[in-house]
């Protein structure tokens, strides 16, 4: 349920690329910190030329926060290791390295949605399995997301995780779209983010990240009151 705590290792995921993971990454870091927690965030494969880990940095400003790979191609990033020449990352020392690194929570951050490659032959669900790590699922607002979170969260019921969901981006002025996806929206809806947070300066963003999130990852969030729109 979305009211218990989750700490130690805890996947964040998407629907697909472009959806707000790295915010939401960054607004989990946050209420996690503000409500006492040492704070760890992983990113297994950066690929292209933009930092995921430094804008987790600009946001959040979590004590430790690295990446584990770059590829400067903005590929999956089996493919992106694959163009630049460069070795596939292997679950195994992803696994070990992440095990290492201390913190009441460790949050680690996928590429893409949740069976992109990281590796050869591995994906984000391989490893939150491996890590014994629960789920959470960004979901964009909008058109296509109630297709793409159920199918998501199949995979990953299917494999025995548990999951969360977290809206991305929540647009200032919602349309009937966003209102009536509130409804029909699969899982349980643990917070949303607002359209834009990314842009938003630390201090205003840290102070603002307990209230996008639910009880269970360190926040206020209602989601029964926030659904009761799209009614």
């Amino acid at each position: 349920m979305t009211d218990e705590v989750w700490s130690g290792p805890v996947v964040v995921t998407g629907t697909d690329t472009g959806v707000g993971k790295t915010v939401v990454t960054a607004a989990i870091a946050a209420a996690a910190a503000r409500a006492g927690l040492r704070v760890a965030v992983v990113k297994p494969a950066q690929t292209g030329d933009d930092s995921d880990v430094d804008s987790v940095l600009g946001l959040a400003a979590p004590p430790v926060a690295v990446a584990l790979a770059g590829y400067p191609d903005p590929l999956a990033p089996l493919a992106a290791a694959r163009v630049a020449g460069l070795p596939p990352l292997r679950l195994n020392d992803v696994v070990s390295t992440i095990a290492g690194i201390p913190g009441d929570i460790v949050l680690v951050e996928g590429a893409g949605g949740l069976l992109v490659s990281l590796g050869d032959g591995w994906t984000i669900a391989d490893l939150a399995a491996r890590l014994g790590a629960p789920v959470v699922v960004v979901a964009r607002a909008g058109l296509g997301t109630l297709n793409h979170t159920a199918l998501t969260l199949e995979a990953l019921v299917r494999r025995g995780i548990d999951a969360r969901v977290v809206i991305g981006a929540w647009p200032a002025q919602p349309e009937l779209v966003h209102l009536t996806n509130l409804t029909d929206l699969a899982g349980d809806l643990a917070g949303a983010v607002p359209d834009g947070a990314g842009t938003w300066d630390r201090s205003a963003f840290r102070a603002a990240a307990p209230d996008w999130l639910g009880p269970g990852l360190y926040g206020r969030f209602d989601a029964g009151a926030f659904r009761a729109q799209g009614r």
